[in-house]
């Protein structure tokens, strides 16, 4: 499967980041007031195009608790598509190689503590209730946190805004 992707990751105003860049912009912020609490989360949500070839962004979001927070995004295009779980298990895939790559800067003495999560666009509600114990089971097994509908804002709110 060919994958086209875009070289870097972008913030909101369109400026390119290194995965390096973006673990050093993460730790600035949060360097910033050491007194708040930090999530770093991981999403990624996908659009399907009628030639069956699916546009995939990845956000990495670093919240600082009750006081907003800072996102960067990626965007990947693959083909061809023919189920939903397919392109769910890719979302899954992206969110966990972004995570290894992102989280090893991440991990250095100068980082301030942070939780971690990956965020999946499946849900209880519409067609991925049915996948969301072989997703949710993956990324548990890599030993990440997971947060699903309607708490998966990194993939459903973040990344959705990109696609």
């Amino acid at each position: 499967m060919e994958v086209a992707q875009q070289r870097g990751f972008r913030n909101p105003s369109g400026r390119e980041f290194s995965a390096r860049e973006v673990a050093e912009e993460i730790i600035a912020f949060m360097k910033e007031d050491q007194q708040k609490e930090y999530k770093v989360t991981i999403g990624t949500d996908s659009l399907v195009y009628r030639d069956k070839q699916a546009d995939f962004i990845t956000a990495i979001v670093v919240h600082r608790i009750g006081n907003g927070g800072r996102y960067f995004w990626k965007r990947a295009k693959l083909g061809e598509f023919h189920t939903l779980r397919d392109r769910i298990y890719q979302e899954v895939m992206f969110s966990l190689d972004i995570s290894k790559e992102v989280l090893g800067y991440l991990k250095m003495p100068e980082a301030p503590a942070f939780a971690f999560e990956i965020h999946v666009d499946v849900g209880d509600n519409g067609d991925t209730k049915t996948l969301i114990q072989e997703m949710t089971g993956m990324i548990r097994a890599m030993n990440y946190e997971v947060r699903t509908k309607p708490e998966s804002y990194a993939a459903s709110s973040i990344a959705d805004k990109h696609v």
